[in-house]
């Protein structure tokens, strides 16, 4: 199939306006296919002139083109030729199109609870055209009529509020103009919930099988609605536009979330049917906000071509982490967003396929998928946290809302919203943008001090901006600096970097006389996006400072540095043990818990040697067992703390007890989740075996136990199950992206090196022929969880040059490649270095 290049997307906007679509399906032909019968009304510039439209069906049955037959020989690839237009035209398309069990295009899911089946829609990125024929690209928007035929029984929705039944037929009302990305529906037996808020109808929607679990939450789910709606409201002056809000809890969903104006659907692992953390509701809190952001960023105005996504996710993501933080309980947002999400950023940054957040090409839609990372997102959004900060609020919304004014229902670029905001705030941010929007990277910033000997003050203190040799572009910072004695926080200055007049080198004067502190934090409340050293008292202090420091977000901030200082090889992992040791015992936020004893675990388990690695990690176990031990029972600190213990426990007897229920700790209930945990646990340390599997999963027999179910056999540390388990990742087209996924998940375990030692040039060998069986989202998914990540050697690099240096690699395994490779390389460099 063709991927849309910039190039044909700007020649056919030129060339034509899309007056609307008339969409009509029937989805009850069968289990495999669905037909879709498309009415496109538009219009030419240049009558006479050819274009064509997208598709992708099993079977063109008919295309007329203004009442002219068209040839289906005329349909090459997933373009259908649209000879001689007239000034006015209408194409009617009559196709069948396949059911995808990759979650693109019409999804088709049998839930293994009960056999009922479901349906729902993805457009994005260019699948529309799975579902019906499209001018496929972002700003041919236009109002689309839809009328379903599904089985009687079947809950359907779309963008659309329905407004009629026609026999089988449901019909909806057309829409405000949509980008064809956005287009959805969800059609089965789907459990309902309803409620209104200020005018706007609301419901969420779930399978059966998880009704009870839907509606245990539900006020809280409608509550985060009301609220950041009313804080959009507020902060926009432009109210919702596209008249209900339906959010839909779906199976086997690819991203967190997708913004389809008037039907946002969500992975139904939002739909909590075990015990969860605080920090796991604040992210689906913070996931409900970033989708209503994009009601305005992406759906009331919406990019030109896809070089400039940002101005859909890094808004959503900046804006969705605010307003939850503004307009809901969840008021420690930033310190979620500061631990994982830019941690995210920091790491997508560095790798070889780095891009700007705003770059100036993106040749095709195959690229555009690929820039769906930590840039556009977390990067993006900290940009604009800075950007806010360097505004001010006021300047800055009032920027915005110019925007949405001067392009609502249009599409916008880079230079539309700089435009914008330049008005607003009496600032020329051409500079500004050039730097942060417009180059890669990402850059250092250190404390150089100097400290008299005579009374142990500050003589001076620089902070110092460095950058990469290969991206070397230094950017102005707005930063807070905290001074802290122990528990106590002195002071908190603020200041402004200004590469262009200190050269990188900026002083900070008001610290000079100053008695030295325990302490010295850059960044202190996480306002830019930059690397943070800490100067050499500060970070010796930190096995007793970081412990008592008082904020979260300075905790996090701290712990990024260490994590990343590690992981760029400046700093010992042995050292990185030790502070877990001493620190995580203490902590009070369940997300620093799992965040860093997360990345940390990953670092010290590639990082060191087989026999460091399980000497480091053992002691990290007992700093697990120490919080279990002091955390609250019931709580979302003691939950962590025991999942991080059967993650890394070789106790077999007390995993093995907790599954039976016996030496639990008070307040810690083993539900369907924890019994998955601790059978994948056993699973990889050769304590449990198949049938135990199976039986788990006759007890769970649940999409959710199907793939826990999945990656515990493939865990099993015997040939047969390897052998089994990588045929299903490199050669299975049946299971669905999630089962497959599951399979890669599980396969890589550090203690079964010796096991694997063949898989890892079969991975390079076979993973080329496996991307191409499947969709291109698929295929770098299952690639980059297949990787070889724990073979920590020369060869695995080697082996990766010979397969990176084909010309035929698929974009996202190149991609997934590379970003393997990245990570063997600095944990190779940091083995040989410590």
């Amino acid at each position: 199939m063709q991927s849309l290049s910039q190039a044909e997307a700007a020649e056919r906007a030129a060339l034509m306006t899309v007056e609307s679509y008339v969409v009509d399906l029937d989805l009850t032909v069968g289990d495999t296919v669905f037909r879709s019968t498309t009415t496109v009304r538009f219009g030419s510039a240049h009558p006479g002139a050819t274009t064509f439209v997208e598709l992708k069906p099993t079977r063109l049955i008919a295309a007329r083109l203004n009442g002219t037959a068209l040839e289906p020989g005329g349909l090459d690839g997933n373009q259908l030729a649209l000879p001689g237009l007239a000034e006015a035209n209408e194409l009617v398309v009559e196709a069948e199109m396949a059911y995808s069990h990759s979650g693109e295009g019409l999804h088709r899911f049998v839930d293994p609870g009960d056999g009922e089946v479901y349906l729902y829609a993805m457009s994005f990125i260019d699948d529309a055209q799975r579902i019906f024929a499209c001018f496929d690209q972002p700003d041919l928007k236009a109002p689309l009529t839809l009328s379903v035929i599904a089985p009687p029984d079947w809950l359907v929705a779309a963008n659309g509020a329905p407004v009629g039944v026609d026999g089988d037929r449901r019909i909806f009302a057309p829409t405000l103009p949509l980008a064809t990305y956005t287009v959805s529906l969800i059609a089965g037996p789907y459990h309902a919930r309803r409620d209104e808020h200020d005018g706007i109808p609301l419901q969420i929607f779930c399978r059966r099988s998880l009704a009870d679990d839907l509606d245990r939450d539900a006020d809280e789910i409608f509550t985060v609605t009301k609220r950041c709606l009313d804080r959009f409201h507020e902060l926009f002056q432009i109210r919702y536009p596209f008249g209900k809000y339906d959010q839909a809890f779906v199976p086997e969903f690819n991203p967190g979330a997708m913004e389809n104006p008037g039907l946002v659907t969500l992975r139904d692992d939002y739909v909590f049917r075990s015990a969860v953390t605080e920090a796991e509701r604040e992210q689906r809190a913070t996931t409900i906000a970033h989708e209503l952001a994009h009601m305005w960023f992406g759906n009331l105005v919406t990019m030109r071509w896809w070089d400039d996504l940002w101005l859909n996710e890094s808004f959503a993501e900046y804006l969705g982490i605010r307003v939850t933080v503004e307009a809901t309980v969840f008021a420690k947002a930033w310190t979620t967003f500061a631990t994982r999400r830019k941690a995210w950023g920091y790491a997508d940054d560095q790798r070889p396929f780095t891009h700007p957040v705003a770059p100036h090409h993106v040749p095709d839609a195959a690229q555009a998928m690929l820039n769906f990372d930590g840039i556009s997102y977390a990067k993006g959004a900290s940009v604009l946290r800075q950007l806010a900060a360097w505004l001010g609020d006021d300047a800055f919304f009032k920027g915005l809302r110019a925007y949405f004014a001067a392009h609502r229902f249009g599409n916008a670029t880079l230079a539309d919203l700089l435009d914008a905001l330049s008005r607003a705030s009496g600032r020329d941010l051409t500079a500004w943008a050039d730097a942060w929007l417009r180059r890669a990277q990402v850059n250092t910033l250190r404390a150089d001090v100097t400290v008299t000997r005579r009374d142990g003050a500050y003589k001076t203190v620089h902070i110092v901006q460095t950058a990469p040799c290969s991206h070397p572009i230094l950017r102005p910072h707005r930063i807070g600096i905290g001074v802290y004695d122990g528990a106590v926080l002195r002071e908190r200055l603020e200041v402004d970097l200004d590469p262009a007049v200190d050269g990188g080198r900026t002083p900070v004067p008001a610290l000079a006389g100053q008695p030295v502190t325990d302490l010295l934090l850059l960044n202190d409340g996480d306002l830019t996006y930059a690397k943070i050293r800490l100067d050499d008292g500060s970070a010796a202090a930190l096995p007793t400072t970081l412990p008592t420091l008082p904020e979260p977000l300075a905790r996090a901030v701290v712990w990024g540095s260490v994590l990343d200082a590690v992981r760029d090889g400046d700093e010992p992992p042995a050292k990185l043990a030790d502070l877990v040791i001493a620190a995580i015992p203490a902590e009070t936020e369940a997300i620093i818990v799992d965040d860093v004893l997360t990345r940390g675990v990953d670092l010290l388990e590639r990082y060191l040697s087989e026999g460091p690695a399980a000497s480091a990690l053992a002691q990290v176990d007992k700093a697990c067992e120490r919080l279990l031990a002091s955390a609250p029972p019931g709580g979302s600190l003691q939950l962590v703390a025991a999942r991080k213990l059967i993650a890394l426990d070789r106790d077999v007897s007390r995993l093995q007890g907790w599954l039976a229920g016996t030496g639990l700790p008070g307040g810690l209930e083993i539900d369907a989740e924890l019994r998955w945990q601790i059978t994948y646990r056993l699973a990889a340390l050769g304590a449990a075996n198949a049938a135990q599997i199976d039986g788990e999963l006759a007890a769970d027999r649940t999409a959710n136990g199907e793939q826990w179910a999945a990656r515990c056999l493939a865990a099993l540390p015997d040939p047969q199950s390897k052998e089994r388990s990588w045929r299903i990742v490199t050669t299975d087209t049946t299971l669905s992206k999630r089962l497959v996924e599951a399979h890669a998940h599980g396969f890589w375990r550090p203690e079964q090196a010796r096991l694997l030692e063949s898989y890892v040039d079969r991975y390079f060998a076979e993973m080329p022929a496996a991307a191409r069986l499947r969709t291109p989202w698929m295929a770098e998914g299952v690639a980059r969880a297949a990787f070889p990540r724990y073979a920590v050697q020369a060869h695995t690099r080697e082996a990766a040059a010979a397969v990176l240096d084909r010309d035929d690699l698929l974009p996202g395994l190149r991609k997934a490649i590379a970003g393997g490779d990245d990570d063997i390389a600095r944990a190779l460099a940091a083995r040989s270095r410590w």
